[in-house]
Order: structure tokens, then C-alpha cells, then sequence
């Protein structure tokens, strides 16, 4: 950690701790360089780092002062998630990172994730050559590729490596299998409750989104075939395994319904299998039902190894992934061979073996004192999380989710409401909200429904 990081980080602490209050002067930069046994630059870079981060103000002439706590703040910040219900806000909040306590977000804390694993990994890489700096081949670094096609068969998944194709994340298979197979007006179904990242670049290509029931008990396959009947749509996006957001798996037997139906109306089923990785040995899965007939398989590593090294992979019969590589290389030319390489040499060596067996154990750590503290504060109808990361809660006596996200939103607290990933946004889904199993435990978020409820 650098010099200024590390006063920056005092200070911080001081003003959260409330040793210096909203208001207070901090010592001139002479003075704060003496007390800290520094030089009067790193003083500099230590308050312009607080300045960026909100919390420290300066004044021409009078010097720096300590700004509103966060809890105040994101009044401010927060305004467009008060505002606004539609999903792009709400992927906004996720990245922007204003909140204090993040119940709503979708993405695993950085201590969850493989950072420190894949920093040592790309150090290694580094200092062997420069050959991955140029471009790679449009369907991605060949021995990742093999590698995947081998975890692939571990699930009864048959593919060769040449009909994988490398993405940046499964948000990017997404958009590459929408440019390829829907045309604007085209009726597309999607699961709601459902995945809003995918409504957004469905609608961004003027699709009509159907929505087909999802609930604890799966998919309601009567209310699909009633909708393939009514709108003859050509595909269907879901996530049969651990489903954000509701943290449901559907059973075999669906499945296989799912399947002949498919096969009946003709239908492309893009399977959504987000959280593989962690998933228990001999789950079951769309694609190996189907031997990638109709089906389009789409994995990544952001969910488990990375959010930020965007990495991902779809897998489907030969002919499709030649016309999904083509526009891939039409669009982005290819993706990231450093970052491909760098996931397979962790998992050739292992180390992303051992991860997922952390990641599993603080899963299930976090799944059950979770589930357990909010049933403690009233919060007793919830699902999940199905070997994910979300639960999916139906709130008492009926609440408006979306009221509840920007009371809460006052308090720095960030709620993701079930209208943003449904459908029938005043519907049932509108008394619920997704919880990440991380984040819910927070004593902030606890205290505020306990007394919200109470």
C-alpha cells in the first residue's frame, strides 16, 4: 500500500469512526505531513483521494473539511434509483458503488472472488513473454477452449473445442446470439421473474419480450406452451440452475418437458448456466439433454472467478458458432487472449479447483445465517439460493418493493426490487425483492427491516 493510501485510509477511518465530524478542519498540509511523518506531497495525494471519494471538501484559503457522512450522501447519489424502475438504473447503482450496505447487488464480494489468485497467476504470465499482447484467434485461446470442451463432457456436455467459442462474459454471448437470430419486432421469451440485464439488450434490438412464469417450483410450462401458441416465438432465454433472481433449479422432469416442447414448436432454448461451476456433480443440464441441438449453452467466470476480468464462453452445434465467431470478429475482432490464457493456466494448475471449493464453503456459510437472521426480523417467505449467490423474498403484508428500495436507499442501503427483473412489474413480483447472501446478513440492513417491519 502506498503512503498516501495509507494516511488516506486514517483519515477515513477517523471520519467513520466519528473522531472527525461532518464539518471538522483537517490539519493544514505542512501540519498533516509533520503529524503523519510524511512528505507535504503525499499529504496532497492523500486528500485528493478523499476529495474523490466524497468525503473530504476543499475550501480556497480555509483548507479541507470533512463532508456529510455516506448515509446522508446517498441521498444525493441516489436519486435515479428513487426515480427511475427501469434496469439500466439499476445496473448503474451496481457499478457506480455509491452505497454502503449492497443487499441488491448481483455481483460476490471481492474477498469471495479469485483476485489474489489471478494477480500471482498474471505476474507469472508477465514475466514470460510478451506473445499474448497481440491479437488471438476469433474464437479464442485454443487451449482454454480444449479445456472447457473437457469440464463440458464432466457434465455430459459433448462438444468439441472447435464448437466453443470465447466471449467477454455471457453478457457478450448474449448480445452476439441476439444480433445473429432476432430481428426487431421478433417475439423472444424470457423467464419473469428474469435476468434484466437480457431485457435491456433484447429490447435494445426491439424485441417483444414475453414473459413465461418462473417461480420456487420452476417454470410453469402450461403458461409456455400457451405462449408459444399465441405468439410463435423462435427463442427462449433462461436459467434453469440456480436462477437469478428467484435461487430456484428446475427439476428433471422439467427438463425434459421443456425439451419436447422445444422440439414440437421448433423453439431455440439459450441455456443460461451462470453458476456451473458450483453446482454438485451431476446436475442436470439442458445442453446434455439435447447434445446441443437446439439448445445454446453459455457459461462464464465472471460469477465465480472475477467480475472484472470479463471472461465467458457459449457452446452450440458447429455451424451456429461459425456464424456467432463471425460476427464476434465483425464486432470486437476477438476477445482477450491474455485474460484466457491467464484462466487456464489456473485451471490446469488447480488453483481454480481450489477456489470453487472456498467459494462452496462460503456459500453455504453464508446461505444459512443469512436465511436464519432474516427470518429472525420478520422477513420468513424466501427462496433460495440454489447453490447461487441470491434469495428471492416475498415481503410482508404485500410491500411495494420499490418503496421499500428508496427508503432504504436514505440510509445508504441498496435493495434491488422484484419489478426491476420482472415482466408484470405490478404484479406479485412487485412485493419482492433479491437479496445477495453476502450482503444480507449486515447488521445496517437488519436493523432497518427489523424496524421498517416493527
Amino acid at each position: 500500500m502506498s503512503k498516501s493510501r495509507h494516511v488516506a485510509d486514517t483519515i477515513l477511518k477517523a471520519i467513520n469512526e466519528g473522531r472527525l465530524a461532518p464539518g471538522a478542519r483537517l490539519a493544514s498540509i505542512r501540519e498533516a505531513a509533520r503529524q503523519h511523518g510524511v512528505s507535504k506531497n503525499t499529504i496532497v495525494d492523500a486528500y485528493d483521494q478523499l476529495i474523490a471519494l466524497g468525503r473530504l471538501r476543499a475550501r480556497q484559503g480555509a483548507g479541507f473539511f470533512v463532508t456529510q457522512p455516506p448515509a446522508l450522501e446517498a441521498r444525493e447519489k441516489t436519486y435515479e434509483l428513487k426515480e427511475a424502475v427501469d434496469s439500466v438504473s439499476l445496473l448503474r447503482e451496481q457499478l457506480v458503488g455509491n452505497f454502503q450496505v449492497r443487499v441488491g447487488d448481483g455481483r460476490a464480494p471481492a474477498s469471495w472472488m479469485g483476485g489474489a489468485a489471478l494477480a500471482r497467476q498474471a505476474k507469472r504470465l508477465t514475466s514470460i513473454g510478451n506473445d499474448d499482447i497481440e491479437y488471438g484467434a476469433p474464437q479464442g485461446y485454443l487451449p482454454l477452449r480444449e479445456t472447457i470442451a473437457r469440464v463440458l463432457a464432466g457434465r455430459s456436455i459433448h462438444a468439441s473445442h472447435e464448437q466453443v467459442l470465447l466471449t467477454f462474459g455471457a453478457n457478450h454471448a448474449f448480445d452476439l446470439i441476439i444480433r445473429h437470430l432476432i430481428a426487431p419486432g421478433d417475439r423472444v421469451l424470457v423467464e419473469t421473474p428474469g435476468y434484466y440485464p437480457l431485457f435491456g439488450k433484447l429490447r435494445l434490438a426491439k424485441a417483444k419480450l414475453i414473459g413465461v412464469s418462473r417461480s420456487h417450483d420452476g417454470l410453469d410450462l402450461d403458461d409456455l406452451e400457451r405462449k408459444i401458441i399465441q405468439y410463435r416465438p423462435n427463442v427462449f432465454f433462461l436459467q434453469p440452475n440456480a436462477h437469478n433472481p428467484t435461487g430456484s433449479t428446475l427439476s428433471l422432469n422439467q427438463l425434459y418437458r421443456l425439451l419436447t416442447l422445444a422440439e414440437r414448436y421448433n423453439l431455440i432454448l439459450v441455456e443460461d448456466d451462470a453458476f456451473a461451476d458450483l453446482l454438485h456433480r451431476g446436475s442436470a443440464h439442458l445442453a446434455a439433454l439435447d447434445d446441443l441441438s437446439r439448445v445454446i449453452y453459455v457459461g462464464t467466470f465472471s460469477k465465480t472467478l472475477s467480475t472484472g476480468i470479463r471472461s465467458g464462453y457459449l457452446a452450440a452445434n458447429p455451424g451456429l458458432v461459425n456464424a456467432l465467431t463471425d460476427i464476434k470478429m465483425v464486432t470486437v475482432v476477438n476477445s482477450s487472449t491474455f485474460s484466457e490464457r491467464l484462466i487456464h493456466d489456473m485451471i490446469a494448475h488447480g488453483r481454480y479447483r481450489r477456489h470453487l471449493v472456498q467459494l462452496r464453503e462460503r456459500i453455504t456459510k453464508a446461505s444459512a445465517s443469512t436465511i436464519t437472521a432474516l427470518k429472525e426480523v420478520g422477513l420468513e417467505n424466501i427462496e433460495g439460493p440454489g447453490e447461487g449467490y441470491y434469495l428471492w423474498a416475498r415481503l410482508p403484508n404485500n410491500i411495494d418493493a420499490m418503496q421499500l428500495a428508496k427508503i432504504a436507499s436514505d440510509e445508504g442501503i441498496f435493495i434491488a426490487p422484484g419489478s426491476i427483473f420482472s415482466l408484470r412489474p405490478n404484479g406479485p413480483d412487485a412485493s419482492s425483492m433479491r437479496m445477495h447472501i453476502a450482503y444480507a446478513n449486515d447488521h445496517r440492513f437488519l436493523g432497518f427491516l427489523e424496524r421498517f417491519f416493527g
